[in-house]
């Protein structure tokens, strides 16, 4: 078996197979995360589920997975990458198997959650394994190829679902993924190196306990939020039951001598600039999504497939300059600092035509979506990789987690920010409407009070992205700025020495 190099000078020979096989392996975890959405019709139809249940069927996955990412990265560090790989794969695999069966909705959800504990050992091994594989020089090229690939789950899922239920009957969508899963195991055994950090420190169960609680009470708040609004008990105790754990956390981590997260990484300029800007490309996409979606389906009408549709010129706009190779290109050309700048600044350019230019036609949509896309596609592995790099390479597993648990935050964050911007623009405008705008539409007595209503619902919208924007470019800003301060920082030791 080929052993691991022991400095970033050499490379695994058969290291773009390798990436091939894990990025097949991401995929099928997040083509999950979006082809439930479609099936939600079905589900309320054949297991009698009510709302509740299908807010549970969506969210005991993302809950899970998001809660274990640190974890599962520091016990891919500890207990080998490829190991923890295969587990995920299996996990997976199981999860799927029940999911495909399930009779209940009870039974739907928990083999949801196992199928979430799978999902956060694939997104952080894989991402791992890459920053072991590849060289420094081309480890840009793999990370924005592992990027695309999240990008073309989030475009082809709600195709690849109406697909499936076109055709067959809705458990066929969990059931597809075992003969993927399958391979991906077969391949992973044969071809993916171990690796793993051989310091051999004492597991920090407490920590994994505590961030385990901490983030998943803290995404539970969000996801919740829309919903019960933010003042609800529903909401503020998880959120503080989150602050309160995570502050545990933070203080048992810098009292330990083998912590799973160290904190000391955030006295690095690097990683706290690629950490605020993670956050803030996680807001702006999240957020902005998840208004256009609802612009789509409640201002101008479309159906939720042709909703997808029309968001999915974003995710190929990823696919197409991460699989080229142009992004890692302009990032080598650029270096980090400029290229998160830019991406970043791109991305706030979508949003601003997006809130500016939708209401005139899919036109201004098209183009924001473009632009979004492109920034994304330079700022985001940009990003990963200054995430990575200023890592221990040893503690890469651990890296992968604070990676995805960032993407994870700031998508939520996101959603519960301009959300509540929208709701509350929306709720200036028509002080008399309905908590949301479905409601609101229903109470409507005449056609010139629904067209007010979808008018200030269209302005709340607009508000909501420009926020987004603003958040988004001076999120570019900061980063940059404080990656450029640690790389002069770098170079200047380096002249020293």
């Amino acid at each position: 078996m080929y052993s691991m190099p022991t400095s970033q000078g050499q490379a695994h020979p058969q290291r773009w197979l390798i990436l091939g096989v894990i990025s097949v392996a991401q995929l099928t975890v997040l083509l999950d995360n979006t082809v439930l959405n479609v099936a939600i019709p079905s589900l309320t139809e054949e297991l009698d589920a009510g709302t509740a249940d299908i807010q549970w069927m969506i969210n005991a996955y993302s809950l899970v997975q998001s809660g274990l990412l640190l974890t599962a990265g520091s016990a891919a560090d500890r207990y080998g990458r490829k190991k923890m790989l295969v587990c995920g794969l299996v996990l997976f695999g199981i999860g799927s198997l029940a999911a495909g069966l399930a009779d209940t909705t009870g039974q739907l959800i928990a083999a949801r959650a196992g199928m979430g504990v799978g999902g956060a050992l694939l997104v952080t091994t894989t991402l791992a394994v890459v920053m072991q594989i590849f060289t420094t020089e081309e480890q840009p090229k793999a990370i924005a190829i592992w990027s695309a690939v999240a990008a073309l789950g989030f475009a082809t899922g709600p195709l690849l679902g109406g697909f499936m239920l076109d055709h067959f009957w809705w458990g066929a969508i969990f059931l597809i993924n075992l003969p993927v899963v399958a391979l991906a195991l077969f391949a992973v055994i044969s071809l993916v190196p171990e690796s793993r950090n051989r310091r051999g420190d004492r597991p920090d169960l407490l920590g994994a306990l505590l961030s385990t609680i901490g983030m998943a009470s803290l995404v539970y708040a969000i996801i919740s939020g829309p919903e019960h609004g933010w003042t609800s008990g529903r909401v503020l105790a998880p959120a503080a039951a989150a602050l309160v754990v995570l502050a545990l956390f933070a203080y048992w981590e810098s009292r330990i001598p083998y912590p799973m997260l160290d904190l000391h990484f955030f006295r690095d300029q690097r990683f706290t600039g690629a950490v605020s800007g993670a956050v803030l490309i996680a807001f702006g996409m999240g957020g902005s999504l998840f208004l256009l979606t609802q612009h789509l389906q409640f201002v101008l009408g479309y159906g939720p497939l042709e909703a997808g549709l029309r968001t999915a010129p974003l995710a190929l706009t990823i696919v197409a300059l991460n699989f080229t190779g142009l992004s890692a290109r302009w990032t080598a050309k650029l270096g980090n600092p400029v290229s998160i700048a830019l991406g970043m600044t791109l991305m706030s350019g979508g949003l601003v035509s997006i809130a500016t230019l939708a209401a005139s036609g899919y036109a201004g949509t098209l183009l924001g979506l473009v632009l979004i896309g492109a920034g994304s596609a330079v700022a985001g592995p940009a990003m990963a990789h200054a995430i990575m790099s200023a890592i221990p390479r040893e503690k890469a597993g651990v890296g992968a987690g604070v990676n995805g648990t960032l993407n994870e935050f700031g998508i939520g964050l996101g959603v519960a920010v301009l959300g509540a911007v929208l709701n509350a623009r929306f709720a200036a405008l028509i002080p008399v409407a309905a908590s949301s705008l479905p409601a609101a539409l229903a109470s409507a007595e005449s056609a010139d009070e629904r067209a007010r209503i979808t008018d200030a619902f269209a302005s709340g919208l607009e508000t909501s992205q420009l926020v987004g924007a603003a958040a988004v470019f001076l999120g570019g800003l900061l980063a940059a700025a404080l990656l450029r301060r640690a790389e002069r920082a770098d170079s200047a030791v380096t002249m020293a020495a």
